[in-house]
């Protein structure tokens, strides 16, 4: 999605318009906030209609509106809007609901951002909170399953192709929140049995979406620490969004847990933002910058690095690939006499 420009665009008005794309975001984060979406989910609907159904004050909707249609999520009927074709599939509350990584970008990573040049400057995150503060908080941390669930799902038919499945019956996801990916992995090849490995406070919601999603007897939780704990033993280990979070040294001990887990002939399954200097992908650095705001020691890394940690744990047969919204999967095996 891109946001129309003259084809008689200075350098300059370009570059102008990239120094204000956070007023573009919060146009876009606002709608969802606002349920602009979810509201035309039953059809067209009238300025004035939006704005009592709203609740909004009404000075400012409709320039609000007409950007939203202006960045293609919504189209004009009539009098009113409609919701287009990729906000009907994706923005609209319910099953096929795909906007939790927004909502939480609204809420945490917008804020974060606000402090970019200090965390350049000092190195320090800029998020405010604890992980286990949140985790406690049933809200929040419903907020936080949504924003792992819109990440891991665009990616699941990448991983659910990187392997020849039928050699293996169980997966662990490793850091899995509340087993989305492990749901779509199990609903693509129903012979794999799941595990979901993370803090015990996601138990619960583990179980509850796993029958949600109908795989509810092929999937167990081990709640723990995975820095402290071993992990579950498995025929398939997945580490998605983990790696970044942490310093090389504790990335370097993660795989080497990993690669004892992980029975002879198994693999494990990385994906991160990795940029590469050498074809920078916009969306990979922004991945990796995320990183810089909202942990301590986090970033993303190249794949090349990736490959390192993964030879030096012992593991061979290593494929690269990429997996889209700017991440990077990398495959590696435990031979079967290792």
């Amino acid at each position: 999605m891109t946001i129309r420009h003259r084809t008689d665009e200075s350098p300059w008005e370009a570059v102008t318009a990239l120094g204000v794309g956070f007023a573009t975001a919060k146009i876009v984060l606002t709608a969802l906030e606002l349920g602009v979406f979810t509201a035309l989910a039953d059809g067209p609907r009238t300025r004035e209609q939006l704005r009592e159904e709203l609740a909004l004050h009404g000075r400012g909707l409709d320039d609000f509106l007409a950007a939203l249609a202006a960045f293609g999520l919504l189209e004009r009927a009539g009098d009113g809007y409609r919701n287009a074709a990729v906000a009907e599939r994706h923005l609209v509350r319910g099953p096929h609901y795909d906007g939790g990584f927004l909502e939480g970008a609204n809420a945490v990573l917008y804020p974060a951002w606000g402090g970019l040049t200090s965390a350049l400057r000092t190195g320090a995150p800029q998020n405010t909170g604890d992980f286990e503060e949140m985790l406690a908080d049933p809200e929040r941390r419903r907020m936080y399953h949504g924003m792992m669930d819109s990440l891991s799902a665009p990616l699941a038919p990448c991983i659910a192709q990187a392997l020849d499945w039928s050699r293996h019956t169980t997966v662990t996801d490793v850091g899995g929140a509340r087993g989305n990916l492990v749901s779509l992995l199990l609903r693509a090849h129903p012979h794999l049995r799941g595990v979901v490995f993370d803090r015990p406070q996601n138990g619960p919601d583990v179980a509850e979406h796993a029958a949600r999603t109908g795989v509810a007897e092929r999937v167990s939780f081990v709640g723990g620490d995975f820095f402290t704990d071993a992990l579950p033993p498995s025929d398939v280990l997945v580490i998605g969004h983990v790696l970044a979070d942490f310093s090389p040294e504790q990335r370097t001990a993660l795989v080497r847990s990993a690669y004892r887990a992980l029975r002879p002939g198994g693999a494990l399954v990385v994906y991160d933002p990795m940029p590469d200097a050498a074809e920078p992908d916009p969306l990979s650095l922004v991945g990796s910058l995320h990183m810089l705001v909202m942990s301590p020691a986090g970033a993303g890394y190249p794949p090349h690095r990736c490959a390192e940690w993964l030879t030096e744990a012992g593991f061979r047969d290593l494929s690269v690939r990429p997996a889209g919204l700017g991440n990077t999967l990398v495959v590696g095996h435990r031979t079967t006499g290792s």
